[in-house]
């Protein structure tokens, strides 16, 4: 029985160990990263959840992409100030007309107090997306 447990977990992880895949020349990819000491996945792309959230590849036009930023907040005094610092999840929606076949695109999260700070860059590292924050609690 302790197999089974054991045995989902390492197929939940292997998504995430090997290699990406080639982009395809007629599609968009779009890397995601976050600061150090967090997570920045992809959760879903025109409302269907992805298989792997290390970064999304798209066809050429408009998409909306979902994803989840979780870090660390510190609890700052207040009426819980014995508490230590606790993990917050946000998600986070990007809507984008140009996607272009071919281009490269990144997304970058950084924490700014207790939301997220999502920015999507062009290649020639221009902004031309900012993230709409859908909601954010403790895990």
């Amino acid at each position: 029985m302790r197999k089974l447990p054991a045995a989902c977990l390492l197929a939940s992880l292997t998504a995430c160990a090997g290699p990406l895949p080639q982009p395809d020349p007629g599609q968009a990819w779009i890397d995601l990263r976050g600061e150090p000491g967090t997570t920045f996945m992809a959760d879903r792309l025109d409302g269907k959840r992805t298989a792997d959230g290390r970064y999304y590849q798209v066809t050429p036009g408009r998409h909306e992409l979902e994803m989840r930023y979780q870090f660390e907040v510190s609890s700052g005094g207040g009426f819980n100030s014995d508490a230590g610092p606790f993990q917050l999840t946000c998600h986070v929606r990007i809507r984008f007309d140009g996607f272009a076949a071919g281009e490269r695109y990144r997304i970058d999260a950084r924490p700014i107090v207790m939301r997220p700070q999502v920015l999507m860059y062009d290649a020639r590292a221009q902004v031309v997306a900012r993230g709409e924050t859908l909601g954010c609690g403790p895990i």
